[in-house]
């Protein structure tokens, strides 16, 4: 694992399991913005990479506080583009072409 991953922190350990096993990516122009790959197999993988994940305190994450916050990250992604580069990927009817 990464030495700057903090897995006392739910939302970054399961941000770094969805970009680790490539479920999520970053969008290389737009920072802010993540993409959701829609690879269900990366997902599950993901999850499991979550479960592993050892706190300071020597123990592991809750699975239903993990299937939250990978619920909750993988709502709140873009689906497979970003919107911010493809106007027509946000549903803004006056923006498709």
């Amino acid at each position: 694992m990464l030495a700057d991953i903090h897995t006392d922190d739910l939302t970054a350990a399961v941000r770094y399991a969805l970009e680790s096993t490539r479920a999520t990516t970053v969008c290389p122009f737009h920072r802010d913005v993540i993409i959701r790959i829609g690879d269900d197999a990366a997902e599950s993988h993901a999850f499991e990479r979550a479960k592993r994940m050892v706190r300071p305190d020597g123990t592991n994450w809750e699975k239903e506080a993990l299937r939250t916050e990978l619920g909750h990250q993988l709502g709140a992604a873009a689906d497979g583009r970003c919107p911010k580069c493809d106007p027509a990927a946000s549903g803004h009817p006056a923006r498709r072409g």
